[in-house]
């Protein structure tokens, strides 16, 4: 159901061959940056992207500029950016800019701050992040070691037997890979994460040969969704969050419809404790948490508390089962609500081989929505978390390879190999022994 009671804030005038308007995105996977007056910027391709990729309440009107928390205008005529904001993490409204005789309108769905920015774009995005940080972010962010991740080499058919393999190469070819990354394909069903794969072997002697090498065990969870085809749908349909016939949709994927665990419920918020207690005790400590939009959709709840509330109890709740010292990684996440309750957070889109999206839009995966998202929000780095780019791909078959170590040169933040080690040329070996680096304790 689209949101609705936008109200016009405030106004500015600019040059409009010269001004940018810079849209902040909803989650790690929505699309963000700055965009001149006679642009487009980037629009779901569709309702299931939207519904995944986007924030789905507020879909934009034609020639409208919007962003999700934060909308900010350089006027393009050296005078000071114009910065409109959520008044906190815990509160996000959407924020339109349209164009009318010469200026640009701005309305919101919510109470929103408002101040003028000495120094250009970049020195507001900096502020801004700054001011978001206070009280909710942690004041310091040690450095992260390089990791390697099963995911962009095996996808969703790894096996223990990769992960042993990819063990004994990092130590032959001397990649730097301190925690090594069990992502999806483990488990034998979306929602059943304590129930493994039966192609996939065994989970503990998996996570037993990663620290046998002195190395730390991480591990993929889509903590909010459950599968229509998981046994969790089938034996607990009180569990969901609800919608007008049936479970709210979490969108369609892995040829099924998704559901999302109401973590507002005794129960469900008592198994998803467990589901982290249960992976902690096997030796899992890196905890990467994807497809976290999930937990942000509205609906009715065993609580009736709104979906940001939900989302933060959530994430809450894991960390009350992984532990005080575990890491914590988001993913397909709402940014400024996850503010202050993970350690890293992806920055962009999904990377893949290809270079351009396969649907043309830049929320997909793609070697070029991720850099462009990526690189613009470099800015939040070591303010609110540590960013995570995506991974180091670098095999022959990736398109515009060069380009995309380049781009993760460029970051300060974490530093991950996705390739099957044994797949790397020469050229992709060095380059990744250069790029897995811990991370920057310093904000850009």
């Amino acid at each position: 159901m689209p949101r609705t009671g936008f109200t016009d804030v405030g106004e500015t005038t600019c040059d409009p061959r010269r001004a940018r308007v810079f849209e902040h995105g909803w989650q790690s996977w929505s699309p963000t940056g700055a965009y001149p007056l006679d642009g487009t910027p980037p629009r779901p391709a569709g309702d299931n992207i939207h519904l995944i990729c986007y924030r789905p309440e507020t879909p934009v009107p034609a020639g409208t500029f919007q962003g999700e928390g934060l909308l900010a205008v350089d006027p393009g005529d050296g005078g000071p950016v114009a910065v409109w904001s959520a008044p906190d993490p815990l509160t996000v409204p959407s924020i339109r800019a349209r164009a009318e005789g010469g200026r640009l309108v701005v309305s919101a769905d919510g109470p929103v701050r408002h101040w003028l920015a000495e120094g250009g774009l970049d020195a507001a995005l900096r502020g801004w992040a700054d001011t978001m940080a206070e009280g909710h972010a942690p004041a310091a962010f040690p450095a992260v070691p390089p990791m390697w991740c099963s995911w962009y080499g095996y996808f969703d058919r790894v096996t223990e037997k990769d992960i042993v393999d990819n063990l004994d190469l990092a130590t032959r070819h001397g990649i730097d890979a301190d925690m090594f990354l069990i992502d999806d394909g483990y488990e034998a069903g979306i929602g059943d994460w304590l129930e493994i794969r039966p192609g996939f072997g065994s989970l503990e002697r998996a996570v037993d040969a990663v620290v046998g090498t002195g190395r730390r065990a991480g591990i993929w969870v889509a903590p909010y969704l459950v599968g229509h085809g998981s046994r969790l749908f089938r034996e607990h349909p009180d569990w969901l969050v609800g919608g007008q016939d049936g479970p709210v949709s979490a969108g369609r994927m892995w040829d099924q419809e998704l559901a999302v665990l109401d973590v507002t419920h005794p129960d469900a918020a008592a198994h998803l404790v467990g589901v982290f207690e249960g992976l902690a005790r096997l030796g899992v400590t890196h905890f990467k948490l994807d497809y976290c939009y999930a937990g942000a959709l509205a609906g009715a709840r065993h609580e009736d508390v709104d979906p940001i509330t939900a989302y933060r109890r959530g994430l809450e709740l894991v960390r009350a089962g992984a532990g005080p010292d575990a890491t914590l990684h988001g993913c397909g996440a709402p940014l400024l609500p996850s503010i202050g309750l993970v350690d890293i957070m992806r920055v962009s889109p999904d990377m893949a081989p290809n270079l351009m999206p396969r649907s043309g839009d830049i929320s997909q995966p793609s070697q070029l929505g991720a850099r462009l998202t990526g690189a613009a929000r470099e800015f939040l780095h070591a303010r609110w978390w540590v960013n995570d780019p995506d991974c180091v791909i670098l095999r022959p078959e990736v398109e515009a390879r060069e380009e995309w170590a380049a781009h993760i040169a460029a970051t300060g933040g974490l530093r991950g190999s996705s390739d099957p080690i044994a797949a790397l040329d020469e050229w992709g070996l060095r380059t990744t022994r250069e790029l897995m680096v811990p991370t920057a304790t310093e904000p850009s």
